[in-house]
């Protein structure tokens, strides 16, 4: 039988590669385009269904870069290598337009924040930078670092949006290989030791509500935070960290140890509790997401490309999403 730690590091490295090359065939196909972007109008909180927007999805969902619930809407979005696809009432969507190749998607409680590279009907530079927008999608607005910097490892708060990146190349105003922080929608941008953070991470996660309290998921374990990505702590032992996510009282991560798990880490306490996952073959929790109004609603994506979500606390979980090919 595989080795699933061995796998895990693998399908990490894979998904390292993937990213690269979805980037450079995004690159071929968006050089010298020009930008055309318009400012967010909101969202109008109407159904994905009823959005012009969106258009029935029944292919092949895989290279998911990020999951969470965006704008208050109650379904969860999946942010992909050609765009966004949502799942709304046992039934799938996907963006008309603007199917770009999203890295370091974050929801936020009236939209979301991204990097990435242009699709090909896209009219945005390459790479794109951090892009915010209210309206699904539709409209991107530019933050920073327009057509210098991908962001594959970024963070940012629900409801406050405090962000949080690796810098992974050298730009006008970051080092390479750092990490730095905004608390004003990238205007401004302040770097961050990130002491006890030598690790090759998977993921970021910015708490809702206090920008001070971060959390990294790790080739070593999961990292916490309490003073803006100043110092992390090791919190776990023996095991590979493989997501991150915060609830306004907890940190809920992935991890691996011989077994996959998803853990509820009070931030209170030191207490934990184990939440109950489906029956996973050599697989590991990659994206997580709970419902921001109903805490027994989760959704979670998988390295071998499995999607499973439950409405019941774990108690049953469906899998909307069998390798890439919806159930």
């Amino acid at each position: 039988m595989k080795d699933l730690k061995k796998y895990l590091v693998i399908a990490a490295l894979g998904m390292i590669i993937v990213l690269s090359a979805c980037s450079q065939d995004e690159e071929d196909t968006a050089d010298n385009q020009n930008v055309n972007e318009q400012q967010p109008s909101g969202v109008t909180g109407e159904s994905i269904a009823a959005d012009d927007f969106f258009e029935p999805f029944d292919g092949k969902i895989d290279h998911i870069h990020g999951l969470g619930y965006a704008g208050d809407q109650g379904v969860p979005f999946f942010a992909a290598h050609d765009g966004l696809k949502v799942y709304e009432n046992g039934k799938w969507y996907k963006t008309k337009k603007e199917n770009n190749d999203y890295m370091g998607f974050n929801v936020t409680a009236d939209g979301f924040y991204t990097s990435g590279h242009p699709g090909t009907d896209s009219q945005l530079p390459n790479p794109f930078g951090i892009k915010k927008s209210t309206d699904n999608g539709q409209t991107l607005e530019n933050l920073a670092l327009e057509g210098e910097v991908d962001f594959h490892l970024m963070g940012v708060g629900y409801e406050e949006p405090t962000i949080f990146v690796m810098n992974p190349q050298k730009s006008a105003t970051m080092e390479a290989d750092k990490f730095y922080v905004s608390e004003n929608d990238a205007e401004n941008w302040k770097e961050a030791a990130a002491n006890g953070l030598e690790d090759d991470l998977l993921s970021i996660s910015v708490h809702p509500e206090d920008g001070n309290i971060i959390a990294a998921a790790g080739q070593n374990g999961i990292y916490l935070s309490y003073d803006q990505g100043e110092n992390f702590e090791l919190i776990t032992s023996g095991m590979q960290g493989t997501a991150v996510f915060f609830t306004k009282d907890a940190l809920i991560y992935g991890a691996y140890d011989g077994n996959p798990s998803l853990i509820r880490h009070p931030l209170s306490d030191k207490s934990e509790e184990e939440i109950p996952l489906p029956e996973m073959d050599q697989d590991g929790v990659l994206y997580f997401a709970q419902h921001p109004k109903d805490e027994k609603e989760m959704t979670f994506t998988s390295f071998n490309g499995n999607i499973y979500q439950t409405k019941d606390n774990a108690e049953n979980w469906d899998l909307l999403v069998e390798t890439g090919e919806i159930k």
